[in-house]
């Protein structure tokens, strides 16, 4: 799948957007037919710890998926969204089939 890793106003090292293409990857176990997706990561200018922002479309044909998940670590935020757009996948998956 290809998947286009996008830092907002700063530099993603190698380790981070390798860990999303990995993560990303797996999503195809739950649907195959997902296009690309679009992960712009960010940070909140906050006092908060949880400041780091993982945003994730993906395309699938006929429909877009958006989740956004606010963390401590992208990577802890690249999780959660990755479990909500398996639920999502799923949901579109069964979806699909009953119709066939």
């Amino acid at each position: 799948m290809k998947v286009n890793v996008n830092a907002v106003n700063f530099a993603a090292d190698k380790k981070l957007t390798d860990f999303i293409q990995e993560r990303m990857d797996k999503l195809e176990k739950f649907y195959g037919k997902i296009v690309s997706a679009d992960v712009f990561l960010k940070v909140e200018k906050t006092s908060e710890k949880e400041n780091k922002i993982v945003e994730v479309k993906i395309h699938v044909p006929g429909d877009d998926f958006m989740v956004k998940k606010q963390c401590k670590t992208f990577e802890e935020a690249m999780e959660l969204s990755a479990e909500s757009l398996e639920r999502i996948l799923v949901k579109r998956k069964e979806k699909t089939n009953a119709h066939i």
